[in-house]
């Protein structure tokens, strides 16, 4: 996208989920995650990912809401 392009890049909407290729790589579990283990992590990964990408994409607005935004 360039700077006269205001069309959002696929995924970018703050509400949307997260790119499927993302999820799956990111469900691969550690070996001190399969230790521990996990009941769903492909969903644990969507989550994840889906809240990382809401406090990228909207920091204010999610600052509110999250210790884990910088304030």
């Amino acid at each position: 996208m360039d700077a006269t392009d205001q069309t959002p890049e696929p995924g970018s909407d703050p509400g949307s989920h997260p790119d499927a290729d993302a999820v799956a790589s990111r469900a691969e579990l550690l070996p001190e995650e399969k230790e521990a283990g996990s009941a769903d992590p492909q969903a644990q990964a969507e989550a994840i990912l889906a809240d990382s990408q809401e406090r990228t994409e909207d920091p204010e607005g999610t600052r509110h809401d999250s210790n884990q935004t910088p304030g």
